[in-house]
């Protein structure tokens, strides 16, 4: 009595296994799933002055997962701080391109220079600190190129900023990575005794797009 109780019980859990399993099947379908995948980032690659600043100015665009500091456009391997003859303090910016695009980057990129002086940025002089667009690609370059065209017929100036193919980032030290962050006071003192808001205020506007 109890076995044949048993294999009742067991068929009647296996029909209301089946009946559930049937229900949910449509939601299990590849047109009602909802994806789980991870979004694809890409990245580019800019130098503007000092490389704190130019990271802070990308961590504020919506989209930008993740900003990192470092030496681009020098071939000495491993740069430091204190040797990278050739490169230019630099910003990696990785973003998700399902939320900003290149050509938003790159507006957000000449809004916070000054793509005029051929020497440097701001109070910062040198090679090291001079600007340049780094591109991945054709149409990355075609964006820069085209882009720094419109500057110098709006500004009817020379655009000092350079456009160049990228070759080697090697991240910067630890203690440059998020340094707007760590030392708010101290960037600060930094960005304003550089000139840099007084100077982007004069180029392009107190409220630029």
């Amino acid at each position: 009595m109890i076995a044949k109780w048993t294999a009742a019980a067991i068929a009647v859990a296996l029909l209301v296994a089946l009946a559930v399993a049937l229900l949910v099947a449509p939601a299990m379908d590849g047109s009602e799933r909802e994806s789980t995948a991870p979004v694809e980032t890409k990245t580019a690659i800019f130098a503007g002055g000092c490389f704190w600043c130019m990271e802070a100015a990308f961590d504020e665009v919506p989209g930008v997962v993740e900003t990192i500091s470092g030496y681009a456009g020098g071939t000495k391997p491993d740069p430091t701080y204190g040797d990278h003859p050739g490169y230019q303090e630099a910003v990696r910016v990785v973003y998700d391109p399902t939320k900003v695009t290149y050509a938003q980057l790159l507006d957000h990129y000449w809004h916070n220079i000054d793509p005029f002086d051929p020497d440097g940025q701001f109070c910062n002089e040198g090679n090291a600190y001079r600007s340049v667009v780094f591109v991945g690609n054709d149409e990355e370059r075609n964006l820069a190129e085209t882009t720094r065209q419109e500057i110098a017929g709006r500004f009817h100036k020379k655009v000092a900023t350079q456009i160049k193919l990228v070759t080697i980032f090697t991240r910067a030290e630890g203690y440059h990575q998020n340094y707007h962050t760590r030392n708010p006071l101290s960037y600060s003192f930094v960005e304003r005794g550089c000139g840099r808001p007084r100077r982007l205020t004069q180029i392009w506007g107190a409220d630029p797009p």
